[in-house]
């Protein structure tokens, strides 16, 4: 396996196994995430901050900060685990999941002021599954979690928020907020739909929105 070298490279990726290289590389490369690639044993070079590596090969591998990858569903969290050690933090304090609904479901992922993920989800059911695994890894190194969905798109705003609400765990707040400019272009001619729903998410997790009073709630009082 060829290595990579690459300068602003913090995150290595250290394993001799085809699937699990190609599965975390794949997810290094969608957040744009430098890397460089290393054979367990071999020397670490200091600029390499966090390692991922397989559970069989953890014991190779000499470094403070180990990420462990397990299944083909963990590899976000993974990443997401990586990243949170090169943000130096031992928690994050909020994290936000911000949705633009629509055809296209434009989600963006944000903690403590930092990108951790962004994509294009293309159903109901994918987007819910996606949100929900996402907010899974998130409570378990945040302090608080919640999901910002934008107000437009009525009909798959109110179908998402059902979904949303039937999955998520209690303690993931859901707020509604405005999506007004939140779609405005960027000056590029030819911008593409997809990237324009992701940019939306981003900036519907960077505002502020009322908060939908879960039907769960509304359960449990009864």
């Amino acid at each position: 396996m060829p290595r990579k070298a690459h300068m602003k490279a913090k995150v290595a990726v250290a394993t001799i196994s085809g699937k699990a290289y190609f599965l975390i590389v794949d997810e290094l490369k969608k957040r744009r995430q430098p890397f460089l690639s290393l054979v367990p044993g071999e020397s670490i070079p200091a600029e390499a901050k966090v390692v991922i590596t397989t559970s069989k090969e953890k014991h190779m591998i000499n470094h403070e900060r180990v990420v462990t990858f397990e299944t083909e569903n963990g590899v976000a969290a993974s990443v997401n685990e990586a990243l949170r050690m090169l943000n130096g933090k031992e928690m994050y304090e909020h994290a936000v999941i911000g949705i633009d609904p629509g055809k296209a479901f434009g989600v963006a992922v944000v903690a403590d002021g930092h990108l951790l993920e962004s994509q294009n989800c293309f159903s109901l059911k994918e987007t819910t599954s996606k949100v929900a695994e996402i907010a899974k890894t998130l409570t378990a190194y945040s302090t608080s979690v919640s999901v910002k969905i934008g107000d437009g798109a009525p009909l798959f705003r109110k179908k998402l928020i059902k979904a949303l609400d039937d999955a998520l765990p209690m303690q993931v707040a859901i707020e509604i907020v405005s999506e007004a400019g939140t779609s405005r272009p960027y000056g590029t001619v030819g911008y593409k739909r997809e990237v324009k729903d992701i940019a939306s998410a981003l900036r519907i997790a960077g505002r502020k929105g009322h908060v939908y009073r879960r039907e769960k709630s509304v359960e449990l009082d009864a």
